[in-house]
Parts: structure tokens; C-alpha cells; sequence
């Protein structure tokens, strides 16, 4: 009985995508040694990618992507005229560059980044009754939020202390023209708060 050979003791595969077989087709192609048959083979390994996936014809140059796939199957040996401009062997090893993680210094973050935006904004709005309006629809959305972060924390006192501690001295106003009315949450993530509401008031 011949020795088993499983994939994982094969050689590695650079595009696990079209399997073995391709494979095998890119390395035949690398051993033939007239460039025009060379060039008829690999002619023939593109459009045996082509069928395997013919979704990808909606991609834009799409037959681009195959002659590079083709250049990197072959670790970049294929002596072949390519119609295309290949990706270079560099340009694959290059790691792409750091993306910075935004660092926001946000000071009560279940209320989210946009609602301390908007207080800021506020020092920028005329006093009067538009003020007032805006800072009433910031003090509902923070009430909004607050309860889709944890619904049994959620009381108007407390949300009105944390609006004073954002205004402070900064804006006046009468917190007493702050209405904040019911706050209904939709989703799942509020059914699961609902839930934690319910079993708190069973406790009790």
C-alpha cells in the first residue's frame, strides 16, 4: 500500500483558490523552454481561471487580476509577454501602512463622541429660545443613550447632572425648561435591556 500523502506535507499553495491542478499547470508552464509555447500555455491556464469564476467578470479588470494572479502562482518566473502591466513581487511584500486609531478623549462615553460635539456647539449658538430647543434635543438624546447603554441606570436627574457638568458655567440656561419626556428604545439590544428592567423590578 503506497504512503498517504496529505496536503499539509505538500507544498504550500500561494493561491489556495484555484487548487492544485492550477497549480500544477502554472509549474508545467514554467518548465517549457519555447517562450511561445510558454506564452500559449499560460493562455491557457488564464482561461481555465476565467471559467472557475465567472462572477468575478463583474469586477472591474478582472482580467487584470488574473494575469497577476497567474505572475504570483509562478512566484514571478513565468517568462511570458503579459497583456497587462503586472503587480510587482515588492509591492505584494510591502506592509500596508498604519492606520491611526482615533484618540478621543470623550468624557462620559456612553453618551458618544456627536452629543459632545453638539454641546460644544452650543457656546456658539445666540441665547435665546433656539438655544434652549437645541440643548432640549441634546438632553433627549443623551436620555436616548444613556438608556441603550444600561436602561436600569437611567433617571432624568442624572442625565440633567451630566448636562451640567458638559454647559457648566459655559452656557446659561433653566434646567427647569428641560423636558425629556419617555424614551423608547427599538432593537435588540433594547429588548435586552428591557429584559435586565424586568428582572430588576422582580428583585424588588
Amino acid at each position: 500500500m503506497s504512503k498517504i500523502e496529505y496536503n499539509t506535507q505538500r507544498k504550500r499553495l500561494p493561491l489556495p483558490e484555484y487548487g492544485r491542478s492550477i497549480q500544477r499547470m502554472v509549474d508545467y508552464a514554467l518548465t517549457l523552454e519555447d517562450k511561445a509555447e510558454r506564452q500559449r500555455c499560460a493562455e491557457t491556464i488564464i482561461r481555465v481561471m476565467d471559467s472557475m469564476f465567472p462572477e468575478l467578470r463583474q469586477q472591474e479588470d478582472y482580467k487584470r487580476k488574473l494575469w497577476d494572479q497567474l505572475a504570483i502562482m509562478s512566484d514571478f518566473k513565468l517568462d511570458i509577454d503579459y497583456p497587462f502591466e503586472i503587480v510587482k513581487k515588492d509591492d505584494l511584500l510591502q506592509k500596508p501602512a498604519r492606520v491611526p486609531y482615533p484618540q478621543r478623549n470623550i468624557h462620559f462615553r456612553h453618551y458618544g463622541l456627536l452629543v459632545e460635539r453638539a454641546l460644544r456647539h452650543v457656546e456658539d449658538v445666540p441665547e435665546g429660545p433656539e438655544r434652549d430647543r437645541y440643548i432640549n434635543l441634546i438632553a433627549s438624546q443623551m436620555k436616548r443613550n444613556l438608556a441603550e447603554w444600561n436602561i436600569n441606570t437611567l433617571n432624568d436627574v442624572r442625565v440633567l447632572n451630566d448636562l451640567n457638568r458638559y454647559l457648566g458655567s459655559k452656557v446659561a440656561y433653566n434646567p427647569e425648561n428641560i423636558s425629556l419626556g419617555n424614551v423608547l428604545i427599538d432593537g435588540p439590544r433594547s429588548d435586552s435591556n428591557r429584559m435586565k428592567a424586568k428582572k430588576a423590578k422582580k428583585r424588588k
